[in-house]
């Protein structure tokens, strides 16, 4: 099998091709991604000397690339994306290129060669929800440009279904943490600014709420989706776990050891969703998935890794909150 992974030096792309090379090591992976913020090389050097994995660095939006690693392939999985809401709200450009017009590309590309195409996407195409969680077939609602891109995104994969017959899944999960992630996202950051001793910003009140899920139960959904999934639907991923900002950060000062005085609040960013829910039912029910990690056991093993691999980290962060 001859997977065509985009954006594999991200934070679940690289868990990804780590769990698909650990449970199939006869798989042959290739990964294309072009280091931009999010990347990291650090996170796949365990493969270096792997004789079935290959990264080669490229963007998605590359049309003759994408075309050429595509028609190698046997399926394609689209990790690639721009994916941090603070930026998208000071310079939704990026995001637009590679959430929409990167995601364009690949499917040029899979419609020519006849390949199959799995487009990740996120819980937050449906918007803040009140106390309701979204099936596969609840109304978009994005906020932010990066939420609206990823919407567009779908929009069009689900348009090369109808028209061209492709072979397509969409997937939408919710929060990920675990190893391996972007030191600008939620856990990891409050992670390293409390080894440090350093103030915790939190939005607002830190009352908002997401729905987290451990990476590598995602990277294993995805797999079962490949597996058993019918080409042409949509499945959500999730684990349950709504937990709000505030606890999140609580829960990692009380592992730690921490004083709760290190948390500051501060001004609400625009346009802040106040809670995203997925319903997952379908995946459970029609492919037998649910998770192995609790909140407690996943968020215990990402603290664990990250200050055992404080030189990923401090590479990672560089200068940024010395």
């Amino acid at each position: 099998m001859k997977f065509l992974v985009t954006g594999g030096l991200g934070f679940i792309g690289s868990n990804f091709i780590l769990h698909v090379l650990e449970k199939y090591p006869k798989f042959k992976i290739v990964n294309i991604d072009a280091q931009l913020i999010g990347s990291n090389k650090q996170n796949l050097n365990y493969l270096e000397n792997n004789k079935n994995y290959k990264y080669i660095k490229g963007n998605i939006t590359n049309q003759k690339l994408i075309g050429h690693l595509v028609s190698n392939a046997d399926v394609i999985i689209n990790f690639a994306a721009e994916s941090h809401v603070d930026r998208s709200i000071s310079n939704p450009k990026p995001f637009i290129d590679s959430n929409i017009l990167g995601v364009y590309t690949i499917l040029e590309a899979i419609r020519k060669y006849k390949k199959k195409f799995i487009q990740i996407s996120t819980d937050e195409v449906f918007g803040s929800l009140k106390s309701e969680s979204a099936n596969e077939r609840y109304p978009f609602d994005p906020s932010s440009p990066y939420a609206a891109t990823k919407a567009s995104a779908e929009v069009l994969v689900q348009s090369y279904i109808t028209t061209y017959g492709c072979d397509a899944i969409i997937t939408r999960c919710t929060n990920n943490y675990g190893p391996r992630q972007s030191p600008e996202k939620l856990i990891p950051k409050t992670i390293f600014l409390a080894e440090s001793n350093k103030k915790i910003p939190i939005y607002g009140s830190g009352k908002n709420i997401r729905d987290w899920i451990f990476v590598l139960d995602h990277c294993d959904a995805i797999l079962r989706i490949f597996f058993k999934g019918k080409w042409g639907e949509s499945y959500n991923i999730s684990s349950a776990n709504e937990i709000n900002n505030f606890t999140i950060v609580r829960k990692i000062l009380d592992i730690m050891g921490k004083p709760k005085d290190l948390i500051h609040f501060t001004t609400d960013r625009p346009g802040h969703d106040f809670r995203y829910s997925l319903n997952s039912s379908k995946i459970s029910r029609e492919l037998h998935w649910k998770p192995s990690y609790n909140f407690e056991k996943g968020l215990e093993h990402t603290i664990n890794w990250y200050l055992k691999n404080k030189k990923w980290w401090k590479n990672t962060c560089k200068d940024k909150w010395k």
